[in-house]
């Protein structure tokens, strides 16, 4: 494995919430960071000079592009692609409507899609490169009415494991987080669940920094973390 120290990541989402923690984990650890956010502030990390902030939107086709470009002209290189941006809305099946669905399965799952496809030549040459999905419980499970944010995020897991299979023999390890209920701007309006019981932020972190860790011989496929008992899925 390449020492933290000459590793480039890159960061969906990485402006707030999980996307921020990972950030600041991987600052630590010595990682250099590609942050891809949209128009809020960028995270305190954003200050050094290990640090890359472009504009990454999810919704726009050509963005991937453009930000992988920016990372190659500051680095040279791309080690890591960590997608973690997405969104969370509420859609039944028997919902009139599915422009929810659809923005849905843009952010969360095309968009993905879209950024592997542009960093994957680079995370070939690697021979170390890694792809993290920060996925949801709700892709190995259905609890809720909310099939079309399950529906997403079980096509995010079909992903990790194509990713798995299409790079293994260059070197390329394909990981799937799945939390529960993380502290985050996205679950500030959950209703009957304890804040204080839901995941911390720098708990998805700590996972994230030690999937990147590992060696190619202890690839780890899915990481199921859950805030409270639920029978193994």
């Amino acid at each position: 494995m390449l020492p933290p120290g000459e590793r480039v990541v890159m960061i969906s989402g990485a402006n707030r919430g999980i996307g921020a923690a990972i950030a600041r984990r991987l600052s630590a650890g010595g990682f250099r960071l590609s942050l891809g956010v949209r128009n809020g502030k960028a995270p305190a990390v954003a200050a050094s000079e290990r640090c890359l902030v472009a504009r990454y939107e999810a919704k726009e086709r050509e963005s991937p592009k453009a930000w992988v470009d920016a990372t190659l002209e500051r680095f040279g290189r791309i080690d890591a692609l960590v997608n973690n941006a997405g969104i969370a809305r509420v859609s039944a099946v028997e919902d009139d409507t599915e422009d929810t669905l659809d923005e849905m399965w843009l952010v969360n799952v095309k968009a993905p899609l879209r950024m592997i496809r542009a960093a994957l030549p680079h995370l070939k040459k690697s021979g170390v490169g890694r792809v993290v999905n920060v996925a949801s419980l709700s892709g190995k499970r259905v609890k809720n009415d909310n099939a079309g944010y399950a529906m997403t995020k079980f096509a995010l897991m079909g992903l990790t494991h194509a990713v798995r299979r299409l790079g293994w023999e260059h070197g390329i390890r394909a990981t799937a987080i799945c939390p529960s209920f993380v502290a985050t701007d996205m679950t500030a309006d959950v209703e009957g669940v304890d804040r204080g019981e839901m995941i911390r932020p720098e708990d998805i972190a700590e996972l994230v920094a030690t999937v990147l860790s590992l060696p190619n011989n202890a690839a780890i496929a899915e990481l199921l973390v859950n805030m409270s008992y639920e029978e193994s899925v």
